[in-house]
C-alpha cells in the first residue's frame, strides 16, 4: 500500500484548528509541524482513490492555502 506524503501552508490565524482537525480524522496516520516554507506535513496510506478522496473531503479545511502531495513507494 503506497505511503502519501502531503505538505500545508496555512494561514497562520488558522493553524491551530488545522493541525487538530487533522488529528481528529482516522484518515490521517500522521502529521507534523514544520518550520519553513511548509506549515504541516500529513502522512496517509492507501490506494490513488483513497488519496483523492481523501483530500478532497478532509484536507480542504478552511485556513489550508497551498498542498503539495508526494507518494513513497
Amino acid at each position: 500500500m503506497p505511503t502519501w506524503f502531503v505538505l500545508l501552508v496555512m494561514d497562520a490565524e488558522k493553524e491551530h484548528e488545522v493541525y487538530n482537525s487533522l488529528c481528529r480524522s482516522d484518515k490521517v496516520k500522521e502529521v507534523h509541524p514544520l518550520f519553513g516554507e511548509w506549515d504541516i506535513l500529513v502522512k496517509l496510506e492507501g490506494e490513488k482513490n483513497f488519496l483523492i478522496e481523501t483530500i478532497k473531503n478532509e484536507l480542504k479545511i478552511d485556513g489550508v492555502l497551498a498542498t503539495k502531495t508526494l507518494v513513497g513507494l
